[in-house]
């Protein structure tokens, strides 16, 4: 079933060419933001719509959360019917490596950690408004503050 569900996705997108954009500037200068499809919330921002997802198993939610870089294990939760929430809520790097960014930059490997980092709820089937709506909010947030690398955490 889950082959089928694959190849019936794989089958909506158009294929595209994907533009290269070399960083323009060395690693140590440049801000680094996160994006995680984990299901992470700060425990003060709504949930992930999980009740629908239960309703409609093929259906996730396509909004997204913006996690300041000192979110912590203490302030967030997961919200995601695919994975085990436990270890995130015990240890937020798990999904989200804001502690092991910050060390980078702390040692001067990056730039600096961006001030806001992202996430979504992964196992979405039906991405059409992940990708008109949430993917370009995340994109103008990125370029206001001035983002040079995003890295992407699947969960």
């Amino acid at each position: 079933l889950t082959q089928q569900m694959v190849k019936s996705w794989i089958k909506q997108e158009t294929p595209r060419d994907i533009p290269w954009t070399p960083l323009t500037k060395p690693l140590a200068e440049c801000t680094i933001a996160m994006l995680s499809s984990g299901g992470i919330a700060l425990k003060s921002q709504p949930p992930f719509d999980q009740e629908r997802e239960r309703k409609q198993p093929w259906w996730g939610d396509p909004s997204f959360r913006i996690l300041p870089r000192t979110a912590t294990a203490v302030n967030i939760r997961v919200y995601h019917l695919h994975i085990n929430p436990a270890f995130a809520e015990e240890d937020l790097n798990c999904l989200l490596p804001l502690q092991r960014l910050l060390e980078l930059e702390q040692t001067g490997e990056i730039g600096r950690s961006a001030p806001s980092h992202y996430s979504t709820m992964g196992y979405i089937l039906q991405p059409e408004v992940l990708l008109t709506e949430s993917t370009p909010a995340i994109i103008r947030r990125l370029q206001e503050e001035k983002v040079d690398a995003l890295v992407l955490v699947p969960s």
